[in-house]
């Protein structure tokens, strides 16, 4: 097990990165072939004894799974573990958190990644959280409580985002009931790239008969609620728009979802972050090049597809 704590430079090749520096542990997987969903994690994923809640609420027996669309954000990870950890503590929040690590040639899929992250875990947990990995709550009444059974609970609602701000906007926080997302089936597979998907989710969300419900009694406001900590200049988000994806991801998609996420987990890693056990599942994401080409821009995927065929 790599344990990380307090390094300015790292080293680490056990994901889908690698940073310059002095150098860590490699990272020891929970298993050598492991891809099967979570049946009990109790034997594997115990939480230490450091990240012990300290305060317990009503909404204590419901377990959460905080999945993290992942890819090359290593330093941003660092301050989210320690930092989500202890906001979800001090409210007494069962949780456990899954970076959903992205390491094939395609272009980022947050939707999928959450869609491979929610059948991992569902068998064992009863809500998830949908979570960027720069967005840091800092406001202790945003309640990462069980959603009610009415639909979603949108923690980083557009009066509180630093930066969306419309009335139909789902990203960044979203927790969501086990039942609800299967019901949805999931989220589109369609949206290689940045954008859109949670807009598409949140047809999904409308069409399902449910309501998205915020958090009431907030008096902070859109610069003191959160922290973001993305640095749009050390790392541009990809918004390319290529071959018909405009056309194609501005469309409620009928077709992709939950049940037809095309994937395969490479690897199931455990690592400790300033003493919080987090497990990274190495995913490997499939694209069907004559559906939605826009998963390489470049257009090597659909030659090479081609040749194949």
């Amino acid at each position: 097990m790599a344990i990380i704590s307090n390094i300015n430079w790292i080293f680490v090749c056990g994901l889908s990165f690698c940073l310059g520096g002095i150098v860590v542990l490699s990272f020891m997987p929970l298993t050598s072939d492991c891809v099967c969903p979570l049946k009990n994690p109790l034997s594997r994923l115990e939480t230490p004894k450091s990240t012990t809640p300290r305060i317990l609420t009503p909404q204590s027996h419901h377990k959460m799974a905080v999945l993290v669309p992942f890819r090359d954000r290593f330093e941003e990870l660092l301050q989210f573990v320690p930092h989500l950890t202890k906001f979800l503590n001090n409210q007494g929040i069962q949780h456990h958190i899954f970076v959903l690590n992205q390491v094939d040639r395609y272009r980022f899929n947050r939707a999928s990644l959450i869609n491979v992250g929610f059948r991992f875990t569902s068998e064992v947990y009863d809500y998830i959280a949908m979570h960027d990995v720069d967005l840091l709550p800092l406001n202790e009444n945003l309640l990462y409580e069980y959603p009610s059974s009415l639909g979603p609970l949108h923690i980083a609602g557009p009066k509180f985002h630093p930066k969306y701000h419309y009335d139909n906007f789902v990203g960044g926080i979203l927790l969501v009931r086990c039942e609800h997302f299967k019901q949805m089936n999931g989220m589109s597979n369609q949206y290689w790239g940045w954008g859109l998907e949670d807009d598409e989710f949140f047809v999904r969300i409308r069409d399902a008969g449910l309501q998205v419900s915020r958090p009431q009694n907030i008096r902070t406001g859109i610069n003191d609620t959160f922290r973001h900590i993305h640095n749009r200049h050390h790392r541009k988000r990809d918004t390319q728009k290529c071959f018909n994806q405009k056309e194609m991801t501005r469309k409620r998609d009928h077709n992709t979802g939950l049940d037809n996420v095309n994937y395969k987990i490479l690897k199931v890693h455990e690592m400790v972050i300033d003493g919080t056990s987090v497990t990274v599942l190495n995913i490997l994401l499939d694209c069907d090049v004559n559906k939605t080409p826009w998963c390489d821009c470049t257009g090597n995927a659909a030659a090479a597809s081609a040749v194949q065929t």
